[in-house]
């Protein structure tokens, strides 16, 4: 059973922690909807064209959001490029979306346990097609 260290500085087993707090899981969800719907459909850049939101991690005071992003691998550079020039304009489009106090701050950043993921994935069929079986 994993532990971890209480407020008082003691283990806490598995049952006993806090959970994770519902309001910046809801809000993360919520920016990465706003977030995949204007890269479809309202921002035009072309370094944004094969880009995908995978998940977005809120601080518990709302303040910042770390979104994750995935394209090929070779794009990485110009896509995280895109995403900041752009950034600007995703926070006044939350802002006018969101009921918040503060529009948090935006930091974007490539998932690269996506492509690990894939990579796995593959080998998998490769594996299954050497032993005439499928993985579906």
């Amino acid at each position: 059973m994993a532990a971890k260290k209480g407020k008082a500085g003691f283990l806490l087993p598995a049952g006993l922690r806090p959970e994770p707090k519902r309001r910046p899981i809801r809000v993360g969800d919520l920016i990465r909807n706003e977030i995949a719907m204007l890269l479809l459909f309202k921002i035009k850049d072309p370094r944004l064209l094969y880009v995908t939101i995978t998940e977005v991690v809120m601080t518990d005071d709302l303040r910042r959001a770390r979104i994750y992003f995935v394209c090929d691998e070779k794009l990485v550079k110009k896509s995280e490029k895109g995403l900041v020039s752009a950034k600007g304009f995703i926070r006044s489009h939350l802002a006018r979306v969101l009921n918040m106090r503060y529009v948090p701050e935006l930091l974007f950043l490539y998932d690269p346990a996506h492509a690990k993921r894939e990579r796995m994935d593959q080998l998998f069929q490769e594996i299954a097609g050497e032993n005439g079986t499928t993985t579906d």
